[in-house]
């Protein structure tokens, strides 16, 4: 029986390459200790007119996720295909109200780490104070806790919060990242996973021992790092270099 596998001459064009990417997404998060057993989810939009997306098998860990177990899914996350493998439509709420408002939300990351629930659940939310919180800070939205997403109503205020913005922290919750390709949005989603450790870091000292830096150094730091400069280092620079790592570490992903 042909597998997906060998079924890779016949899929559209660049359907193979997001699945890899995807992977290898799943792979590092569980690298970086990011997973949460078998929950949360990283989607990716599926190249072609149809608006089909790439989600994680429900019985596989991160580690284990290859570009051929991934399975496409509908807009309600219903797999296109027959598959043996469960998925988890209502999880896949949170990412579908953002795919279908949001043309340029190829990709999907949602995270539940310690760090990123810790920070949601701070009434002031992520501060400036680091170097790479302002990095992300200017291009953070919220989004208030209604209980486990399985209201499908909730996408509305979902996608009224995100706005424009490319990242939103899920209050009492936990993360998420949209972004063009996968390797935009990992990296945002790096960056915002590392200055939440930070933050949580550095209010052992107390709030009131922190050092304020000056004001006029956080719109600095978010103009340097605009989104068009961000975009060529995580495609041409640093995803690269991840997939390299992968690759030495295990490429079973690629299968």
């Amino acid at each position: 029986m042909a597998t997906l596998l060998d079924m890779r001459p016949v899929l559209a064009e660049g359907e193979w390459e997001a699945r890899v990417d995807l992977a290898a997404a799943y792979r590092l998060v569980a690298l970086y200790g990011w997973d949460d057993l078998i929950f949360t989810h990283l989607s990716a939009r599926v190249p072609g007119v149809e608006k089909h997306f790439l989600l994680n098998p429900q019985d596989m860990m991160f580690e284990e996720i290859t570009a051929s177990s991934l399975v496409k899914v509908d807009m309600d996350g219903r797999p296109v295909h027959p598959t043996k493998s469960p998925v988890n439509p209502a999880g896949f709420t949170i990412h579908s109200a953002i795919h279908m408002a949001r043309e340029d939300a190829h990709v999907v990351m949602h995270l539940h780490t310690p760090h990123g629930q810790a920070v949601s659940a701070m009434a002031f939310g992520l501060l400036a104070h680091t170097q790479t919180a302002m990095m992300v800070a200017h291009d953070i939205a919220y989004h208030e806790y209604e209980g486990i997403a399985l209201d499908l109503a909730e996408r509305e205020r979902l996608i009224g919060d995100i706005g424009t913005k490319n990242i939103l922290i899920l209050r009492n919750h936990g993360t998420l990242a949209v972004g063009k390709t996968v390797a935009q949005c990992f990296q945002r989603l790096y960056f915002l996973e590392r200055a939440c450790e930070a933050q949580v870091h550095m209010l052992a000292a107390g709030r009131e021992r922190l050092h304020n830096p000056q004001s006029e150094v956080g719109p600095k730091v978010a103009e340097q790092t605009k989104n068009s400069f961000m975009g060529k280092v995580a495609d041409r620079l640093s995803w690269p270099a991840l997939l390299r790592k992968l690759d030495r570490i295990d490429p079973g992903f690629r299968l």
